[in-house]
């Protein structure tokens, strides 16, 4: 269809999941794809190539969202390599679940600083080169637990209100730009995390969904077309729920 032909979109944590499915479906829009990984490179290039298929330029690199120095040099080869960036989707993620009674200092650190902190570094990077182009979409990946909790997931649920409160100060702060921010809270997603779980937990977790089903990948995917596109051009400091209803 290409929705988003001409555009260049930088997507962090886009080897695998949810991640992965945006790269996918943004090279079906017709965009040029830069995306990071930390871990599998062998992973990272297949998706490289798969991507590529749809006709489009596409680099994976491997770096940290939530190391300061590593997302701004990021942002500087992206954009010496592809020109511009006309969207950002923040999307690594990392959960330590547990109980607050049980939780560690360290299982707190780490997922802020994964979670919320790599979403302050590469959008404090992206400003300076769309505010030069007077135009951009940053979209940031929130969470339905962000929105209502979740028993077992402090940390988790505060890194992703935190985004939400992220995203309507930035919306607010650069609009004048004509830069856009937007969040997305998913739900319930099937992703290698859902996979772990027994037939049991997942029909209760379905069970709880008013559209008794699990979201997947693309789901989340084609809402991240629509605010990144020009669809919305309109739509600045909002939380997209992509959640079958169970925010309702």
């Amino acid at each position: 269809m290409g929705l988003l032909s001409g555009k260049v979109a930088l997507i962090t944590g886009g080897s695998r999941g949810i991640g992965e499915a945006i790269v996918m479906k943004y090279a079906e829009e017709g965009a040029d794809i830069a995306f990071t990984y930390v871990s599998s490179e062998e992973k990272a290039l297949a998706v490289v190539a798969a991507a590529e298929l749809k006709g489009v330029r596409v680099k994976a690199y491997k770096s940290d969202a939530s190391d300061y120095a590593q997302a701004e040099s990021l942002v500087n080869e992206v954009v010496e390599t592809f020109g511009k960036i006309d969207i950002l989707i923040n999307n690594a993620g990392i959960t330590k679940d547990t109980l607050m009674l049980r939780m560690s200092e360290e299982q707190w650190d780490q997922v802020m600083h994964v979670n919320l902190k790599s979403v302050f570094n590469l959008t404090k990077h992206i400003l300076k080169p769309m505010m030069k182009n007077r135009s951009g979409s940053i979209i940031n990946m929130s969470s339905v637990v962000g929105v209502f909790g979740n028993a077992g997931q402090a940390n988790y649920a505060a890194s992703k209100a935190g985004i939400i409160g992220f995203t309507k100060s930035i919306a607010k702060e650069v609009g004048s730009r004509n830069i856009r921010c937007n969040a997305i809270a998913p739900g319930f997603i099937e992703t290698d995390m859902t996979h772990v779980l027994t037939d049991e937990q997942k029909k209760a977790y379905i069970d709880s969904i008013p559209l008794k089903r699990l979201g997947s990948g693309d789901d989340v995917a084609n809402a991240c077309v629509y605010l990144g596109g020009d669809m919305s051009t309109y739509v600045s400091g909002q939380v997209l729920s992509v959640c079958g209803a169970l925010n309702t």
